[in-house]
């Protein structure tokens, strides 16, 4: 026998400690107060047509019951039957920019803080796919590899900064490259999603190159960017004392501008890839996105298991409390008439 809610079983200790010792107190207190209403000739005859016995019987019957009902609670099941279960899904790895340039707060409150906060409702509606993160500066690094353990993922998540990697600068190419490499495997051509998300500035990485050479692996780019083409925005920068100035290079404020241009050669560099731009005052539904180019693409068997299948049998036990219920009420503490 097989129980799935084998935590009910603690509340049996409400019978030794509860039960059993609010009915001796009750039978113990209404015997103390009929000694003070009649004398002990008198309740002789009155409890003459009482039998204590059945009314220990009906005691004994409700905490049958309740046993019952907390055997019932733990939901028992047995005839075990083995069942295949299939885990279909696609492969997908998320890209994730953490150069300074995403400290940016055009989109609230950060470029990389919005990214990670939709990263997160991603991880809540996902449908068995492995997922994988990968973060980017001057450097990229797998900070996560292929998974369903998504709690995992949420981990690995909540310790990604503009710190996670050790250089500055943007290679865009080389995030690409790495997640090809070192993400994916090579059994099978299809089924395989990068999701970048990025402002789309790039150091000389060469990242249509490696996006077109990921297409001839059967990746698909699905390419995501944060902030404007235009005016851009200024990158603040914390200081010891708590302060907040901008990032100046030569003696000029520095202002991050979105590359669409680049992004949208990156995606439509694969097959079926898609661009989709994230402008200030925009929101980034990564669910939708997944939702309407994940979810629907054709999937491959991920993972087989053989899990063992039980007949829930909890039934039998609420009958039998509900049994030893009726039974209580319908049994007389009177004793048989001579």
């Amino acid at each position: 026998m097989n129980l799935g809610n084998d935590k009910a079983l603690w509340l049996l200790f409400f019978v030794p400690a509860v039960l059993l010792p609010v009915y001796a107190w009750c039978f113990w207190r209404k015997a103390q107060a009929l000694k003070v209403l009649a004398s002990h000739e008198m309740l002789r005859k009155i409890n003459s047509s009482v039998s204590l016995k059945k009314q220990v019987f009906k005691a004994v019957l409700c905490v049958l019951a309740f046993v019952s009902i907390v055997l019932a609670l733990t939901k028992p099941q047995w005839n075990p039957q083995p069942q295949q279960i299939k885990r279909q899904g696609r492969d997908v790895a998320i890209l994730l920019d953490t150069s300074r340039s995403m400290l940016a707060e055009d989109i609230k409150p950060s470029r990389l803080e919005r990214s990670k906060l939709a990263i997160r409702d991603l991880l809540e509606v996902l449908r068995g796919d492995r997922i994988a993160i990968v973060t980017f500066a001057g450097n990229a690094t797998v900070k996560c590899p292929l998974t369903q353990d998504y709690a995992f993922v949420r981990m690995a998540l909540a310790d990604i900064s503009t710190e996670s990697t050790s250089r500055g600068g943007t290679m865009l190419g080389d995030a690409i490259r790495k997640a090809s490499e070192e993400v994916f495997d090579t059994q099978s051509r299809e089924y395989k999603d990068m999701i970048i998300i990025t402002d789309g500035e790039d150091h000389d990485s060469f990242p249509i190159e490696a996006a077109k050479k990921a297409a001839e692996q059967g990746m698909r780019i699905i390419a995501i960017g944060l902030g404007d083409d235009n005016t851009g925005a200024r990158i603040p920068i914390t200081g010891p004392d708590g302060q907040t100035t901008f990032l100046t290079y030569q003696g000029q404020e520095v202002w991050s501008k979105l590359d669409s241009d680049t992004l949208r050669e990156i995606a439509y560099a694969t097959e079926g890839g898609k661009y989709l731009s994230v402008e200030p005052g925009t929101t980034m539904d990564l669910g939708m996105i997944y939702e309407n180019l994940v979810a629907s693409a054709a999937k491959r068997e991920l993972e087989s298991m053989t899990m063992m299948k039980y007949d829930e049998k909890f039934q039998i036990f609420v009958a039998l409390g509900i049994i030893l219920l009726i039974s209580e009420a319908l049994i007389s503490e009177r004793k048989k008439a001579a």
